[in-house]
This record gives structure tokens, sequence and C-alpha cells, in this order.
């Protein structure tokens, strides 16, 4: 694919690059959409729903089961190009990876990536919100905490819930000091993860657009490219490595 030799030059330097990711990164690894993880029993539920403290308290083994499909699902799938792009992206630069995805598929394909949203592969003491190892679970539908008793849930954020302090803060900073901030497979509807942008964009940041479908912040983009993110990521880290 052609690439505008400004991006490259914008892209080839040390400086520090931002990343903000969302569920179009996982899209080739057959990985639905949020709302889009609808199937069988679960096509009669809408997933503002199941993805509720309100919810888990109403009926947690409802909300487990829902995960549970969800997890198997997300199990067997696998990084696709654009994961190990950012990997070998970030093994080379200064570059923050922000998910909202909730699959792991970053860390999986070797990178670091900060989970704006959790992980849906970890488990969280309803109580406390502490993560829970495999020893700490007491088997059920759903699980218990072994030292408080309380319903184990998956460790994601969910509606009505403030993103993790740490996350927002790393993710803040990273905006903050990037020289160029990379939207990539996301619709930009989605707040505070679409703020990450506008915030680099504050501090004089250059911003590249990787989505088929246009979004509320492509108007504001320096460069877009319209293609997926498991073709375009690929093509413009290896022209970046090819440029030093």
């Amino acid at each position: 694919m052609q690439l505008a030799p400004d991006l490259l030059a914008r892209l080839a330097g040390p400086e520090p690059v931002l990343v903000v990711a969302g569920a179009g990164l996982s899209a080739a690894s057959g990985v639905p959409t949020f709302r889009d993880a609808k199937s069988g029993l679960w096509a009669n539920f809408k997933p503002e729903q199941l993805a509720t403290a309100e919810a888990f308290e109403r009926d947690p083994q409802l909300v487990w089961r829902w995960y549970e499909s969800r997890r198997q699902m997300i199990a067997a799938a696998q990084p696709n190009a654009a994961h190990h792009a950012l990997t070998q992206w970030q093994q080379q630069r200064d570059v923050t990876i922000v998910t909202q995805n909730v699959d792991g598929l970053q860390a999986r394909a070797g990178g670091e990536a900060i989970e704006f949203h959790g992980n849906i592969m970890h488990n969280l003491c309803f109580a406390d919100r502490r993560r829970l190892m495999d020893d700490e679970l007491v088997p059920g539908t759903p699980p218990r905490c072994a030292q408080c008793g309380a319903w184990v849930r998956p460790g994601v954020v969910w509606f009505g819930e403030m993103i993790p302090e740490a996350a927002l803060e790393r993710s803040a900073r990273a905006a903050e000091r990037c020289h160029t901030v990379v939207s990539v497979g996301t619709s930009s509807l989605v707040y505070p993860a679409n703020a990450l942008v506008e915030t680099a964009l504050r501090a004089g940041a250059a911003f590249v657009e990787i989505n088929p479908a246009e979004t509320p912040l492509s108007s504001l983009a320096d460069f877009r490219l319209a293609v997926g993110a498991q073709h375009a990521l690929p093509a413009l880290v290896d022209a970046i490595t090819g440029a030093r």
C-alpha cells in the first residue's frame, strides 16, 4: 500500500508515539466487537443488561455464563498481523499502546499494553476488585473468593465503573508527551479513551487515524489510512524500519 512520505518521516524518528487501539485491531483475529458478541441465548440480551454490577448482583450465574462464552471464544483466537506489527514497533521505538480491548491479544503477541478496560481473562473479587489467581478461587458458577467468600467477577470495566486510576494516569502522561498519536480501529466514540487523542493534539502531536470507516475525529487527522489494521500496521512498521 502507498504511504505518504511525510507520514513515514514523521514516524521514522525516536520521538514518542501513542497508539490508541480499539476493536478493529482484533477484528482479523475473529474477535467480534462487544455488542456483536451475541448468539443463541445471548441474542435475547443487550450487553448493557449483562455488563453491569447491578446485573451481576441480580443474576451472577447468567452474567458469568455470558462472560465464560466470550472467554472461550477469545482463548481460541490468535494475535493477528496488526498485533505483531505493534509489538515490533514497540521493541524498536518509544511506543505506548493503550488498548480498549479486553482480549489480551496484544500481550500474547509479546507487546506491552495499557489495558484501559481491563482483561476478560482475569478474575476479580467482587467485594474489593482484587485480582485473584486460580488457587484463590472456590469452584462454582461463578466461583467465589477463597479469602472472603464473595462472588468472583471478570476483570473488565463494566458500565458505570471508573477506568482504573493507574491506567488513566499512564495513558494521560503518554498523551501529553507523545510526538504522534495513532488511533487504530476505534470508533472514537467511547470516553475517556477518545479524549486521549484530543489531549495529544492539544500538546502539539500529529494525529494518524487507521480505520476503514470515518469517525468523529477523522476531520482532525493529519494522516488517514482507510484500511484495516491488519493491512495498515505491518506496511507502516515495515516502511518505518526501512526508512532508517
